[in-house]
């Protein structure tokens, strides 16, 4: 009886997470995907800045409602050509358009002197390397 409910929860767990996941989705039309690739020897501290320096610019974008909602993925490969991809979900093009921009104001935001700001983009510049930006229709 014990395991039917543990599964139950999982499955209505797993429900729930796609659910909220497709919602995103299907109120986003566009993505805009970021290729990186980090410095030989620099992964995990790049993943450090992501989750300490970019992901509060993120979120702060994302109140603002520059994006839906942001993924970012690490590549296995690590002869491949990027490591890093970060997935932007837009409601449509016209945000898509205005993502750069959204981005570079929650910076702003987020960190106001420029000095702190300027050292964070060296800090980036020493981390990783911009390999393509790409934008695409979410197919429905």
């Amino acid at each position: 009886m014990r395991r039917i409910a543990a599964v139950m929860i999982l499955v209505a767990g797993a429900g729930l997470g796609a659910s909220l996941l497709a919602r995103a989705q299907d109120s986003g039309s566009v993505a805009v995907i970021y290729y990186w690739k980090a410095r030989t020897g620099k992964l995990e501290e790049y993943n450090r800045y992501i989750k300490t320096i970019a992901e509060r610019v993120d979120a702060d974008a994302q109140r603002q409602g520059a994006f839906l909602s942001v993924t970012t993925y690490i590549s296995r490969k690590p002869d491949g050509p990027w490591t890093h991809m970060r997935v932007f979900i837009v409601k449509d093009r016209v945000h898509e358009a205005a993502l750069a921009r959204a981005l570079d104001d929650a910076d702003v935001r987020v960190e106001p002197d420029e000095a702190k700001r300027k050292a964070h983009q060296d800090l980036a510049a020493s981390l990783r390397d911009f390999v393509a930006e790409e934008e695409v229709d979410l197919l429905r």
